[in-house]
């Protein structure tokens, strides 16, 4: 993490934090850079929130929640039928923030969008959606109905990988049910959310309802003790997720946190040869491996002795390139620590006896020679006790 206080007047622009309806710069002496893993160029900089700062960020939450939550239903998804409008007319600039700031494809930074777009279109429908239930005569003269309900302030804390997305599954929904939000992006990407509260505002959110605090282990803390805050999502890794759940949890908290995964491919020995190829290389080394989803392990019942040759001369096909570049198939990977702990991960796999049938270690990009740029890589006869299979994706 690089941290920076600086003065001069050509630093790179600061994202500022959303407060009670206005953009605002954080009063924090401490910023940190926002790193274009292709270049490594700093593409803004983004503040840990000061305290006062997120107390009033939850404050404001706390008071727009009094009227927003008994605005009808309708005029709230009406502001979702015009963000959703608004997400489509920013659909290239929102996709090249993603590529700059988090490194995949434009392609990839388009389907980031568009699967976050489709979660505002869900929440269009939210009068049907949160309709309650009625039961009459359960018993005599007894009628039963259940409606829900807001909770509160609720809030989110996302991840690196998918900078539009994952706001997007959040907020929508929390807000169109009634509830208002604190958003939390991730520090290594923040430009995404703040565009998307942007149009947010710009069709008609009312002021307090959505805010956006920025930062690291302080802020998270800080969201999960915060008594005003009754509901919390998560999307990140392992460590994270549990520290998160059991501290929220037990200052009574409602918390869903979506953390690591471990996928495998099971393929059997009838397999069509060029679908089954096409899908192992896409979902092993499609976003760099950078998501829940990207498929870490293949088992092949028979062997994988006639397998291999088709994987490797698949996933040589590949270009690695700049997201921006048209012909990129993947992206850099987040950071060089992401790098270097990859690398570790394939040397220590090697050591432990694994057979390294494609390295991508050494790959050098023209024009990114300092990007964090890793090619793919295939491990064989890996087995269970090995570190490289034990990891999961973070």
């Amino acid at each position: 993490m690089a941290t920076s206080h600086l003065t001069s007047q050509h630093r790179p622009s600061r994202i500022p934090n959303l407060i009670g309806g206005s953009f605002v710069d954080s009063k924090s002496l401490t910023f940190i850079d926002v790193i274009n893993p292709a270049t490594q160029e700093v593409v803004s900089q983004v503040p840990c929130t000061t305290d006062e700062e997120f107390k009033a960020a939850v404050s404001s939450a706390k008071k727009a929640f009094t009227s927003w939550r008994n605005t009808p239903i309708t005029k709230r998804q009406r502001v979702m039928l015009k963000f959703q409008e608004l997400i489509r007319r920013d659909m290239d600039k929102l996709a090249l923030n993603v590529t700059t700031e988090q490194g995949k494809t434009l392609r990839d930074a388009q389907g980031d969008v568009f699967r976050g777009l489709e979660v505002v279109e869900h929440a269009c429908g939210m009068a049907t959606l949160q309709m309650g239930e009625y039961v009459s005569n359960v018993s005599v003269g007894i009628d039963t109905y259940s409606i829900r309900e807001p909770l509160g302030v609720c809030a989110g804390i996302c991840p690196f990988n998918f900078p539009a997305m994952i706001p997007l599954w959040m907020f929508p929904v929390a807000i169109t049910c009634g509830n208002t939000f604190i958003l939390k992006p991730s520090e290594k990407v923040p430009g995404a959310s703040v565009m998307l509260a942007e149009l947010a505002m710009e069709a008609g959110l009312p002021e307090g309802v959505l805010n956006v605090v920025h930062g690291t282990h302080d802020i998270v803390n800080a969201i999960c003790d915060d008594d005003d805050i009754k509901a919390i999502s998560f999307v990140g890794s392992n460590v994270a997720g549990m520290h998160i759940y059991a501290r929220a949890a037990a200052k009574g908290k409602r918390v869903q946190a979506n953390m690591g995964a471990k996928n495998h491919a099971v393929v059997m020995p009838d397999a069509s040869v060029d679908a089954t190829v096409n899908a192992l290389v896409a979902a092993g080394f499609g976003a760099a491996g950078q998501r829940c989803m990207a498929l870490s392990t293949i088992v092949f019942v028979g062997g994988s002795k006639l397998w291999e040759s088709k994987l490797v001369e698949r996933a040589k096909a590949l270009k690695v390139n700049a997201g921006t570049e048209p012909d990129a198939d993947l992206g850099p990977v987040i950071s060089k620590q992401a790098k270097e702990r990859i690398h570790r991960l394939i040397q220590s796999g090697v050591e432990s006896g694994a057979r390294l049938v494609l390295d991508g270690r050494n790959i050098v990009v023209p024009g990114y020679v300092s990007g964090n740029f890793i090619g793919p890589t295939i491990l064989s006869d890996v087995t269970a006790n090995m570190e490289c299979y034990k990891v999961f994706y973070h």
